[in-house]
């Protein structure tokens, strides 16, 4: 009779919500809250209320199944998988395994490149305009901001995602304090003026909507955390990890579309279609074009401290995800020259290598954000989309999760993704 007593007591226990899975809730939206929501609301509005109307509604459900999916994946592997590479190499070959290490890698580092020179134009900005002193040289402001970053990830895993939970509380504050204040500009422009053709190669409707769903897969995107997660709960909960993660995915996701969303129709409805476009044009984040509108010191102030922390949570999560590929795109190398390394030592050279790389582009500061788009979005879209649902189609473990109707939205979502990307590079 004890046996069963203590199995029923460690189910009970691992049902139960713990204080790590709070911290994991908020790690999941530190890491998909980020610059891509400063950008959001100008890319949502432009096209008008209709277009923003409907992207409310897929808003949710888009990035729930597909993250629900990736989770389920990385769980479908055995207990010697460490990260989702070992998953896909158990499921579908060595080959497959390589192929996904070196897509996993390119979807997430070039976007962690992007942060780097994100936070230091934040931070030059900031010194210049607000505080009115003179900002150090490029390079050693980007050393010194990237030192800081990577101080933080040399505290671990655990350290990484607390960080980022904490970031959560002041940014959501901020963030909706502007919603709030914009409440009294509010004003029904955009509903008077429901498409504008300028958001589009034709200003049709089926296009505004079929190339917004990037915009929304880049700004609800938390893939690259994804992997430790479902790790890290497996650890704690066994054979109950996929249900602790979907609740945990669950109430992560609705929290983010809950607040980014009311911060979008809140940005948008105070602005008319023409001040979005011409902030499209200018590639301004929303927090620029607010300051610049409404002339207000107080929004001046907040919109790099928003920034600051959007962008140090999102590298933060982003760095998990692109030192897993990197680590395993270099065990691929050495495992071919017959070159064991120890786990230390992989885990410092890709320190290293990112602390280098990263600091170099901040200090050269390219202007890659089209480019990281191009490159980053088809990329997302094949494993954040394609390849849990293939995955689910294909393997024998993931079979129970066949059938259902949001697999279909996931594909569907998935290949509109991929294929309006296509269009967009197109000339």
């Amino acid at each position: 009779m004890d046996m069963p007593q203590a199995t029923l007591a460690e189910r009970a226990t691992s049902s139960s919500w713990r204080k790590t899975d709070s911290v994991w809730l908020l790690g999941l939206y530190g890491t998909a809250i980020g610059a891509g929501v400063l950008f959001l609301p100008i890319n949502a509005g432009i096209g008008g209320a209709l277009p923003l109307l409907v992207m409310a509604l897929l808003a949710f459900p888009m990035t729930f199944f597909s993250h629900r999916a990736l989770c389920r994946f990385v769980l479908s592997g055995n207990d010697n998988c460490r990260d989702i590479t070992d998953v896909v190499k158990q499921h579908f070959g060595p080959g497959a395994g390589n192929i996904l290490t070196f897509l996993y890698f390119f979807a997430i580092y070039p976007i962690l490149l992007v942060y780097g020179v994100a936070i230091t134009n934040t931070v030059d900005s900031f010194i210049t305009h607000q505080l009115h002193q003179t900002a150090p040289p490029r390079a050693l402001l980007a050393l010194l901001l990237i030192l800081g970053l990577m101080g933080i990830i040399r505290l671990g895993k655990e350290i990484i995602v607390r960080v980022m939970s904490v970031l959560v509380f002041p940014f959501v504050a901020i963030l909706m304090f502007l919603a709030i204040y914009l409440i009294p500009f509010w004003s029904t422009d955009i509903f008077q003026q429901p498409l504008t053709p300028a958001a589009t190669k034709n200003g049709s409707l089926v296009n505004t909507l079929w190339l917004a769903i990037p915009v929304l897969v880049f700004s609800f995107n938390h893939s690259p955390i994804i992997s430790a997660f479902a790790m890290s709960k497996r650890a704690e909960d066994g054979e109950n990890a996929e249900k602790k993660c979907s609740r945990i995915l669950l109430v992560s996701n609705m929290l983010m579309v809950l607040t980014v969303m009311f911060f979008v129709f809140s940005c948008v409805l105070s602005l008319s279609p023409e001040n979005l476009a011409h902030a499209k044009a200018q590639n301004i984040s929303i927090l620029s074009l607010l300051a610049n509108h409404f002339n207000n010191p107080l929004i001046g102030f907040l919109a790099p401290l928003v920034a600051f922390m959007a962008i140090t949570k999102s590298f933060l999560g982003h760095y998990l995800g692109a030192s897993e590929g990197f680590i395993g795109l270099l065990t691929k190398a050495l495992g071919q020259v017959h070159k064991p390394v120890s786990n230390r030592a992989l885990h410092r050279i890709t320190g290293i290598f990112m602390l280098v790389s990263t600091w170099l582009v901040a200090t050269l500061n390219p202007s890659i954000l089209g480019i990281i788009e191009t490159l980053g979005g088809p990329i997302i879209a094949i494993l954040l989309f394609l390849l849990p649902m293939y995955a689910i189609a294909r393997v024998p473990s993931m079979a129970r999760y066949r059938g259902t109707l949001s697999n279909y939205f996931v594909w569907i979502i998935g290949i509109v993704a991929l294929a309006a990307i296509v269009y967009k590079i197109l000339p």
